[in-house]
């Protein structure tokens, strides 16, 4: 485990990130006191477009307008 004080990764934050997302163990402490432990964070997902095509079917009735029971419910009175 590597531990920096705040002023040493201040000054060497780009070499700490890449240590970190190489693996290995970053901790910032103050003092002599260990604070905060970097790690580098899961990569969002990428989105297809389409990529749920042939999946989801809207049933038939789908585009009819509501009754009026229904829509009663969503109308403030």
């Amino acid at each position: 485990m590597a531990q920096f004080s705040v002023h040493d990764a201040k000054t060497n934050l780009s070499r700490l990130i890449a240590q970190a997302l190489a693996g290995g163990d970053v901790v910032i402490a103050r003092g002599n006191i260990p604070v905060v432990r970097l790690v580098p964070l899961e990569p969002r997902g990428h989105r297809q477009f389409g990529a749920l095509k042939g999946k989801i079917a809207m049933g038939e009735h789908f585009d009819e307008p509501l009754p009026d029971e229904e829509l009663d419910g969503w109308n403030p009175a």
